[in-house]
């Protein structure tokens, strides 16, 4: 019923805040007689705030169309590979008229960048393409809004999420022989969960998995977030947090996470900063400091513009990675395409290289959340493992803005290009993982 009500406001406000659009252009034209108020850019200043706070915020696009790479312009044309329910496989592909440059990008390595299913699009990661399209050839998984899946398509899991990542390495190791997964945030357990049962039935891994800021072990160091899904029992998240897509969506009738629920979490988590923020931006508004509202517009564009999850996958995430901690327990059993449950075994991942980065202040993911992969995956080669804290980086720090350019991204790069040599399958037995005995359980 909220999810209607919500939809009905929504409805309601629509008028006032095209009302509020259009008043703020008018007060802002010194060609009309209300601009020529005194209080003209003030009140332009006013009505614009109301409008970015009240107005309906869409999926944004990628916009990229140009990269600097080789020392030349490189042009980009974004195309879906994979049509899944849930997701589409999205690939980058580069162009160029320059033979020598041509050359250059046939030879660079494929990249596989899961992104989050965590409330916003995968177009939160734009700076992380961008900047990985000057040295590989990239492709991404690009969630869709729940609400727009018809209920004829089913369900949708976190096993569903495994099985896809699987599909989609797949897939580019048909094209390239093999490639490299990055996975931000959220998809470090699922992403994780596919490569180790790909291991697992000896089939080829990818050459590096990168995870970046994920709850691998989210026992470690617990932020809100953490605090929130242990202390809240999973009925609790289904009978409050869980509603119908209304009749006015192509998903009518689904379960859902809506996204308008956790746009309110992630505010809540940063009430002031927010409020400081949208201040600023009224101020700046008033000051004609374009670059500052400028900035201000595009990072709202992107944070505001929220999903709804499934409630099926969203539920089973709460339950396996924040409740049960079952990847770290090796307790976690998956469903595959086949209908066949198989066991979860980090260990038996041998050859893929593997690197962790964390922030130091991510509140998302706390410290030693992600690098506890490491303690999962000790059959890899001490020699082919590296972990990198980023000093003074949150958690968007580590994949977006300055931080992952300068300091971040120079280490991934070499990392892959360390490890981008063709690696022949390797079969469990022929690797011969050694045991270990598992932790003991809930021990941090």
């Amino acid at each position: 019923m909220l999810y209607q009500v919500y939809e009905t406001q929504r409805s309601l406000m629509e008028p006032f805040v095209d009302f509020a659009q259009a008043a703020a252009k008018i007060y802002s034209n010194p060609s009309s007689p209300l601009g020529q108020n005194p209080f003209a850019q003030r009140m332009a200043a006013g009505y614009n705030l109301i409008y970015r706070l009240g107005k309906d915020y869409e999926k944004p696009a990628f916009g990229i169309t140009t990269v600097e790479a080789e020392g030349a312009n490189i042009a980009i044309h974004e195309r879906v590979e994979i049509d899944k329910p849930f997701c589409e496989l999205r690939r980058f592909k580069r162009f160029t008229d320059d033979p020598a440059t041509l050359t250059q990008l046939k030879g660079q390595p494929a990249v596989l960048i899961v992104a989050p299913l965590s409330g916003h699009y995968a177009t939160l990661l734009r700076d992380t393409v961008k900047t990985m399209l000057k040295d590989h050839k990239v492709y991404i998984t690009d969630w869709k809004n729940a609400r727009t899946v018809p209920l004829s398509e089913g369900a949708f899991h976190l096993d569903d999420y495994v099985n896809y990542v699987q599909e989609f390495i797949a897939h580019l190791q048909g094209i390239y022989g093999n490639c490299h997964v990055i996975s931000v945030c959220q998809p470090t357990v699922p992403v994780l969960a596919a490569i180790s049962l790909m291991a697992s039935r000896g089939e080829t891994t990818p050459l590096s998995m990168t995870m970046m800021g994920g709850p691998i072990d989210a026992r470690k160091s617990p932020t809100a977030v953490n605090n929130l899904a242990t202390n809240k029992s999973y009925e609790w998240f289904e009978n409050n947090v869980i509603y119908r897509v209304p009749g006015n969506f192509p998903g009518a009738g689904r379960r859902v996470y809506p996204g308008f629920l956790q746009h309110t979490g992630f505010v809540a988590m940063n009430p002031d900063r927010h409020a400081s923020s949208h201040f600023d931006y009224f101020e700046n508004l008033l000051k004609g400091d374009d670059a500052s509202t400028e900035a201000h517009v595009k990072f709202y564009d992107e944070y505001n513009a929220v999903l709804d999850m499934d409630a099926d996958y969203y539920l089973d995430t709460i339950k396996t990675v924040f409740q049960e901690f079952k990847l770290v327990h090796g307790t976690w059993d998956v469903r595959a395409v086949d209908g066949q449950l198989e066991r979860v075994r980090p260990e038996d991942i041998t050859t893929t290289a593997h690197f962790t980065v964390e922030g130091e202040l991510d509140d998302i993911s706390g410290a030693g959340q992600t690098e506890a992969a490491h303690d999962l995956c000790y059959n890899i080669p001490k020699a082919k493992q590296k972990h990198l804290e980023v000093p003074g980086a949150g958690h968007y720090g580590i994949f977006s803005g300055r931080r992952w350019r300068d300091v971040v991204y120079p280490q991934v790069k070499a990392f892959i290009l360390e490890n981008n040599q063709a690696a022949a399958p390797t079969s469990r037995a022929q690797a011969a993982p050694k045991k270990r005995a598992p932790k003991a359980a809930g021990k941090a």
